[in-house]
């Protein structure tokens, strides 16, 4: 059975003399995916990114943190190092997340109501979940 394309079917590939030839990597992006709409994808990565609520605090819980943040003013020029997990709101959604700063604190500003650690990472107080360190372990024992 003859076809239509039997004079040309086994003729060698034409390569061009005036063109360099494509690269597989160049020839397969002529044919990705177009992209309609813009910006779809990080909105729906932002809708599916998960945040937390804030866990209020009790006024024993509260008042424990006052204690520990008083230690802290104390024996400031012990250089001890704590943990401080803090709420930080998110600016693009409801809800924010949970975050641990891990150092020595340079000062705590009673006026703006922040804490200041050496690296310069700046805690609302009123922002502050929990502190915990060596040191407080050591103090309680002492009483």
């Amino acid at each position: 059975m003859n076809s239509p394309y039997d004079d040309i079917i086994n003729l060698p590939h034409h390569t061009s003399t005036s063109r360099q030839r494509m690269s597989a990597h160049d020839r397969a992006a002529q044919f990705s995916p177009f992209a309609t709409l813009t910006g779809y994808d990080s909105a729906i990565r932002e809708t599916a990114r998960l945040t937390d609520t804030r866990i209020e605090l009790d006024e024993n819980s509260k008042a424990d943190l006052n204690e520990r943040l008083c230690v802290i003013q104390e024996q400031l020029e012990e250089q001890m190092e704590i943990s401080i997990t803090y709420f930080q709101s998110d600016n693009k959604k409801a809800g924010g997340a949970y975050i641990t700063a891990t150092g020595c604190v340079k000062k705590i500003d009673a006026y703006q109501r922040t804490v200041v650690m050496q690296d310069e990472t700046i805690i609302l107080i009123d922002a502050i979940f929990e502190i915990e360190g060596e040191f407080f372990g050591i103090f309680e024992h002492r009483e």
